[in-house]
This record gives C-alpha cells, sequence and structure tokens, in this order.
C-alpha cells in the first residue's frame, strides 16, 4: 500500500505534489496551533472555576463558622461535604439538603483526608458516579472542620468541546482553499517552467539529423522570478551551444564530403593516368621500343604525384589526431638559416620569380620542427611563384615582434579575390578552378601549411590586395630577440 501511494505521489505534476506538500504542511500547523488553543482555553476555563470554588468556600466557611451549616449561598448542580475531623479521620456531618452530596462521597472524604494532612487548600478533577466531572476543592473552615466543594465541568467541557468544533470546520475549510487557491497559484508561478518543457519537446521532434539543422525554438518570457529566470536563460544558453555544435557539426560533415569527394577525384586522376600510361608502356615495349622510356618515365612522375598528394593527406591526418600522435620533432634551430635554404631552392627552381630575402640582424633560435616550417616556407614560396605570373616580384623576411616571431612572404601579383580570402587555407581548394593540376597543384600546400603552424602553437594570417599578397606565420618563442652569431 505504502509502495503504492509512493508511486502515485512520483507521478503527481511538481504543482500538485508542491499544493499537496504546502497542505500538509499547514495541516500540521493548524493541528499545533489548534492543540494550543484548546489547551490554553481549557485551563483558562479551570483557572476561572478554580477562583470561583475559592470564592464561594469564603462566604461558605463564614456560614458554616456563624450557624454550624451551609445556609444559603449555593449553586445550582454544586456538591458540598462538611467534615469534622478533630480526631484525624474525617467524620461527614448530615448535609442540610440530601441533594448536596452525590452518590458516591467516597472522592470527598479522601480529600478530606489529605487536606487534613496537608494543611493547605487542595484541588483535584474527579468523575463522580452518577454526575460526571467535577472540580473538587477543600478547605480548613475551622480547626477540626473541613469543607470539601465541587463544581460541575460540564459547562467547561461543552466550551472547549464547541471551540474544537469551530477549529476543525474553520481548518478544515481554510485548509481546502489553501490547496485549491495554492494549486492555481503554483500552476501560474510554474507555467515558465511547463512552457520550457514545451520547447524541449519540441526540439526533440525536431529533425537534428539535416546537414543545416538549427533549433529554431527558444525558452520565452520573464515570469517565474529570478530563479525562473535564471534557468530560462541557462536553458537558452544551453540551446545556443546546441545550435553551436549543430552548426560545428554540420560544416565539419559538409567539409568531410567535400574532402572526400575531392581525395577521390584528385586520387583517381593520377591513377587514371598510371593505367594509361602503363598501357602504353606496354604497347611500347612490345612495338615501339623506342618510346618506352619516355612513357615510363611519365608513369614514374604520375606516380611520384600521387605519392606526394597521399603524404600530404596522411600529414594533415596525422596533424589532426596530434592528440594521439604529435607528427613534429622539435628541437632548437635557426629560424632565418632555414629561411634562407628555403630561398636558394625557390630561386633555384624558380628563376622567373625574383626573390628578394629580407633578414633580422642575427640568427632566431625557435624550439621547432626544421622540416616541417620548411615545408610551410616552400609551400608558401611556391604558392607565390604557382598563382602569379612570371616575373612577378617574391620577398621573404625575417622578423621579431613582442613574443613571437614572424615569416612573411609577400609578392606583387594580381591578389586574391575577397570571396576566396577566407577558403584558401581550405583543403583541395584552388582560386583558379580552371588551373591545371600540373601547373596548380593539388590544393592541399596552404591547408598543409596552416596546419603545421598550428601544431607549433602558432597562426598564419592573409593580407591580400591587388599588387601585394602577403601570407605572414607566425610562431611563438619565449624570448623574442635575435641572438649574437
Amino acid at each position: 500500500m505504502i509502495a503504492r501511494l509512493r508511486r502515485t505521489y512520483r507521478r503527481m505534476r511538481l504543482g500538485t505534489r508542491l499544493a499537496l506538500g504546502l497542505g500538509a504542511l499547514s495541516l500540521v500547523v493548524f493541528a499545533v496551533v489548534g492543540t494550543a488553543l484548546t489547551t490554553y482555553m481549557r485551563d483558562y476555563l479551570s483557572a476561572q472555576l478554580d477562583t470561583q470554588l475559592a470564592q464561594a468556600q469564603i462566604a461558605q466557611s463564614k456560614s458554616i463558622a456563624d450557624y454550624g451549616t451551609l445556609s444559603g449561598k449555593k449553586y445550582y448542580s454544586w456538591f458540598y461535604a462538611v467534615y469534622d475531623v478533630s480526631d484525624g479521620t474525617p467524620a461527614l456531618r448530615r448535609p442540610e439538603d440530601p441533594a448536596d452530596l452525590p452518590e458516591d462521597v467516597d472522592d470527598f472524604t479522601s480529600l478530606a483526608r489529605a487536606q487534613t494532612a496537608a494543611h493547605k487548600e487542595i484541588l483535584r478533577t474527579e468523575h463522580l458516579r452518577g454526575a460526571g466531572s467535577y472540580r473538587l476543592r477543600a478547605c480548613q473552615v475551622e480547626p477540626g472542620v473541613v469543607l470539601v466543594s465541587a463544581a460541575p465541568m460540564e459547562d467547561i467541557e461543552d466550551t472547549v468541546g464547541q471551540l474544537i468544533t469551530i477549529q476543525v470546520v474553520t481548518f478544515a475549510l481554510a485548509l481546502l482553499a489553501l490547496v485549491v487557491f495554492g494549486r492555481r497559484m503554483l500552476r501560474r508561478g510554474l507555467k515558465p517552467l511547463s512552457d520550457m518543457a514545451s520547447t524541449a519537446h519540441g526540439i526533440a521532434s525536431h529533425d537534428l539529423t539535416e546537414s543545416a539543422a538549427r533549433l529554431p525554438l527558444r525558452a520565452d518570457g520573464r515570469d517565474g522570478g529570478p530563479e525562473v529566470d535564471e534557468l530560462r536563460t541557462a536553458f537558452n544558453t544551453m540551446l545556443e551551444h546546441i545550435d553551436d555544435s549543430l552548426a560545428v557539426r554540420a560544416e565539419a560533415e559538409q567539409r568531410l564530403r567535400r574532402f572526400v569527394a575531392d581525395a577521390s577525384h584528385e586520387l583517381r586522376t593520377p591513377l587514371m593516368s598510371v593505367r594509361g600510361y602503363a598501357d602504353l608502356f606496354q604497347y611500347a615495349a612490345a612495338n615501339a621500343p623506342e618510346e618506352r622510356d619516355r612513357h615510363l618515365a611519365r608513369l614514374r612522375a604520375e606516380a611520384a604525384r600521387m605519392g606526394i598528394l597521399l603524404d600530404d593527406l596522411l600529414l594533415l591526418a596525422r596533424l589532426d589526431a596530434a592528440e594521439v600522435e604529435t607528427p613534429l620533432r622539435l628541437q632548437d634551430a635557426d629560424l632565418v638559416e632555414l629561411v634562407g635554404q628555403a630561398a636558394d631552392a625557390f630561386r633555384a627552381g624558380r628563376p622567373d620569380h625574383p626573390l628578394t630575402v629580407l633578414a633580422g640582424p642575427g640568427p632566431v633560435l625557435l624550439a621547432m620542427d626544421p622540416l616541417r616550417i620548411r615545408q610551410v616556407v616552400d609551400n608558401l614560396l611556391t604558392n607565390a611563384a604557382v598563382h602569379t605570373p612570371a616575373g612577378t616580384k617574391v620577398s621573404v623576411e625575417v622578423a621579431l615582434v613582442p613574443g613571437a616571431a614572424e615569416v612573411r612572404v609577400a609578392d606583387t601579383g594580381p591578389g586574391i579575390p575577397p570571396d576566396d580570402r577566407a577558403r584558401v587555407f581550405d583543403r583541395f581548394y584552388r582560386v583558379d578552378k580552371a588551373r591545371s593540376r600540373d601547373r596548380g597543384g593539388s590544393g592541399l600546400g596552404l591547408a598543409v601549411a596552416q596546419s603545421l603552424v598550428r601544431a607549433h602553437g602558432g597562426r598564419i594570417e592573409l593580407n591580400s590586395a591587388p599588387g601585394a599578397t602577403v601570407f605572414t606565420v607566425r610562431l611563438p618563442v619565449k624570448d623574442a630577440r635575435p641572438t649574437d652569431r
């Protein structure tokens, strides 16, 4: 039974449970207040009756002392008994009126004996047979004479009973009103929470599998007080975070699809070339031996190109999983010397692009992977040569700024269109979509450069305008000062 009540209680709505809890608490408060009020009223009426008994016995004692009997000064339904206790044993005097004594006077005799032993007034509440509850008081009238008076407590009991009835009815109505109106007030106060629950249900029914899924719902309103407003703010902030996460997920999914499609396309081209040159090589080996070496050279070139592409993809994958396995081998190396080596290689391979090297006053030692930073500089220089016409001036500069060392690769080419600047670091992205792959590369150079710079804790920035395009690589250093040679 108790378990069933618990299950029923747990299935109730929060407002109903709060209303029931408030009703139970009010019931306890009403019970305490009613008990205290009833006890106080009973004690007050009993004290009034005791005072009335004492005042009546004063007058009755004078009558007994003067006339030896109780003449007059009697109250309706009161009992009176006079005892002679000269020898220590109470002896009941013959009453003036038989109605002055109850059917059983044992309680009166016992109280008279107790008064004789105590030598002071004694009060007791007894239930007299055939008469009901009475308040008894024994006092000494004169030496050897004790008067015992008994006043009925029926009026007190009736008054207390009526008080209890009034309290029960009043408290029951108050409790009912408190539960009913309290439930309405609680429902109104909890309405913002119900609205948030409805919003949550609406979000749960929203299709989050869409690639561009956004949560169209928010918890609105300003009711409920500061606590509910704080909860509403936290709820909406959580929804904003979910929206941002969904946007990031959708973007990542789109990038992944695009990456897979581009990678498949990029790999399919050299594979088709390898297959074609392999067929030509087989045909030349049988019919035109003089063409065999040329086809073999092209076959090797396509295989090498595919190998470079796969190496770049593998490097990007390792950089994406850098928390598991870092692809860097850090050591102290001179950034100026490394840039100079890259410049010499560029001059040898790209004589149609004049290169200017601007280095600082001395070596700049950094904790870096020299091979990877060299790869970054080579990619930037190659990018400047590939995407500019012959004769375009290219420059590379090493500089120190507070807390960092910078490598700036600039060219005086036509620049990068504004719509393409935000995507030049995307994988397989080309500014010139019509450029051939033999000349334009696979579109991974800048993506590899950015990932390598980020793996070193730095960043790469682009500033481009017609006639001036600058890629700035910023690498953090602990002490950004050139060292003496």
